[in-house]
């Protein structure tokens, strides 16, 4: 007996082994094709080149970010992923920034929300708000909070979540280019004058 269910064993791990080599590079050329596809989505028409993934450290984290170029060689964006916690666990975003730091478009990569509900995050009556979006001149809070973004119905935990990955993104963009424009990762609010200068420092040291 004992000898059969090893043999059972070896012949299922093997069968496991045999069908995970084999979807293995399908399943990484959809993901890198789904994120390729996002990248343009959420960059200006003008980035006719984008740039292999980087990583960059903020608060404590690591961000992935891809900057994009037009036909000129000069910069003409940034797709920055954060992965906010909503109702239903993390929300994977892309967020797209023109090279004035103005949000371009966001996509949604990957959510569990409540269907109906926190769901429509993904949906564009909610994400198109977005678009244009100065984070300098307006706050990545819901209006419940005091800030400027309209929240999905029923749903503030989500949009909550939504608005505060854009703020970090938004964060992780003056790190990575030492723009002036940040915003406080919680509540959005502009910081003070001298902690902008501190930041700016810190990101030109560490270049």
């Amino acid at each position: 007996m004992t000898v059969c269910l090893l043999a059972i064993c070896l012949v299922c791990s093997g069968l496991l082994a045999g069908v995970y080599a084999l979807t293995k590079g399908p399943i990484d050329a959809a993901a890198k094709a789904k994120n390729e596809a996002a990248i343009k989505e959420v960059l200006p028409e003008t980035a006719v080149t984008i740039e292999e993934e980087r990583t960059v450290e903020y608060n404590g984290g690591t961000y992935t970010y891809n900057l994009a170029y037009d036909e000129k060689g000069e910069v003409v964006g940034c797709a920055i992923n954060v992965i906010p916690v909503g109702f239903g666990g993390p929300i994977i975003i892309k967020v797209g920034f023109d090279k004035n730091g103005i949000i371009w478009n966001t996509k949604v990569l990957s959510q569990a929300e409540t269907p109906g509900l926190g769901a429509k995050c993904v949906e564009p009556a909610f994400s198109e708000q977005f678009k244009g979006w100065n984070p300098a001149e307006k706050k990545l809070s819901v209006k419940k909070d005091g800030g400027d973004v309209d929240a999905i119905t029923a749903s503030t935990i989500t949009s909550r979540a939504y608005a505060e990955g854009l703020a970090v993104a938004t964060n992780v963009l003056c790190a990575i280019a030492g723009t002036p424009m940040l915003l406080d990762s919680a509540t959005g609010a502009s910081p003070s004058p001298e902690d902008a200068s501190a930041e700016s420092s810190e990101v030109e040291t560490s270049k």
